[in-house]
């Protein structure tokens, strides 16, 4: 069992072997969850001219307090015309233009008016509710990092600092392959010894989730002519992610028959539970999964391996799953050889997120598996973690 590479060593190798895919330009209303390529830079100041914060009156703060003439009106996208001059006010509306010649607004409730006069009591500082050109970004400024994720906020920055499209890298194109003679798909007759092939759909949707584009294979059946022809189509994509038939039993063949096909393997088997005997490789710049047949070992090397490529092949900085802080609602069994990923589910007590195990830990159990939302990290060792023990757990079902 030593000789077994640790997870995190597993996932280096799997980043070692990435090489972000090229680059396209993306128009920003399709860009969302893309991965830039490149520094953004803002086009423009942000706001691009002193606005209102406030519905009011622009006024020089000089003269206040004071009954002031009201001189027109600044609306947003119809600025007002001209200089205020001094002794007068213009209304203003929030987000317009703040003439040329006032300082300050001062809000609608705390004034009074009358017959095109504005009377206002109090003496704001000056550049009181006015928001200064370019006090968000200015022309030049950086909007978004290179390798950031292009969430919501991101592409409204992006769009507000005038880009209408941004450099992305190409999404990867991933052929998603179960083998198994055993496997039939959902709503046909099962016969004896038959079961519902899943594997496919669930890593179809994971990976989607993942910026993907996926394309899922028919099954293939334990026969080396008949994996030979999909592993061969398969490899043709950027990723293939295969599930069963990367064991040690007579039938499984995939790794044989994809060594016959060029695959270079980086790695076999792994030192966790479930999803021991996942395998990775590579034949040009495709990189190729081989996870085990079982769903939630599949899931499990999905997450951990699969995932980060993915990320790490759209240019994201940081590629690796986030584990975050939680502690056990009940006693936990280590294994002494392999790290165990334990399928739980999540809620918050007070300041700490408490995750309970599901029943049902096997491998093959994806119904059980299904009620989870956390997967959580136990490290190997001796003996058990008491019940209340701060462990690290990822997000899953996303």
């Amino acid at each position: 069992m030593a000789s077994l590479l640790t997870f995190e060593e597993a996932q280096e190798r799997v980043l070692a072997a990435v090489a972000p895919l090229p680059v396209e330009l993306v128009p920003i209303a399709e860009a969302g969850g893309r991965v830039v390529a490149e520094d953004v830079q803002a086009r423009v100041d942000l706001p691009p001219f002193a606005s209102s914060a406030m519905d009011g009156f622009a006024v020089r703060a000089a003269d206040l307090p004071a009954t002031l003439s009201i001189a027109g009106e600044s609306a947003a996208g119809s600025p007002f015309a001209g200089r205020l001059e001094p002794g007068t006010a213009a209304a203003i509306s929030t987000g317009a233009v703040v003439p040329t010649g006032a300082d300050t607004v001062v809000p609608v409730e705390r004034v009074v008016v009358k017959d095109n006069k504005v009377e206002i009591s109090t003496q704001p500082e000056a550049g009181a509710n006015v928001r200064p050109r370019g006090g968000d970004t200015a022309v030049g400024d950086l909007v978004v990092s290179a390798g950031s994720q292009l969430t919501a906020a991101r592409i409204a920055a992006a769009a507000a600092s005038g880009i209408a499209a941004l450099p992305c890298a190409r999404r990867p194109r991933v052929a998603v392959l179960a083998t198994g003679s055993e496997l039939v798909a959902p709503g046909e007759a099962l016969r004896e010894g038959q079961i519902y092939e899943s594997n496919t759909v669930m890593l179809g949707s994971a990976l989607a989730g993942s910026g993907a584009e996926v394309e899922p294979f028919a099954p293939a059946a334990d026969d080396e002519e008949a994996l030979r022809r999909a592993l061969e189509q398969g490899l043709a994509a950027d990723v293939l992610v295969t599930s069963g038939g990367v064991s040690v039993g007579e039938h499984d063949l995939v790794r044989a028959v994809e060594r016959e096909l060029g695959v270079e393997e980086v790695f076999w088997r792994v030192a966790m539970k479930p999803g021991k005997p996942i395998s990775f490789g590579v034949r040009g710049k495709t990189l190729v999964f081989g996870l085990p047949g079982n769903p939630v070992s599949a899931l499990v090397g999905c997450e951990l391996f699969v995932k980060p490529a993915l990320r790490a092949l759209q240019g994201l900085t940081d590629p690796l799953p986030r584990f975050e802080p939680g502690r056990l609602s009940t006693e936990v069994r280590r294994d002494a050889e392999r790290d165990e990923f334990l399928r739980a589910g999540s809620r918050v007590d007070g300041d700490s997120v408490v995750l309970e195990p599901v029943t049902g830990q096997e491998s093959h159990m994806i119904v059980r598996s299904s009620a989870a939302d956390a997967l959580v990290y136990v490290p190997r060792g001796n003996g058990e973690l008491a019940a209340g023990s701060v462990v690290r757990w990822l997000p899953l079902g996303g």
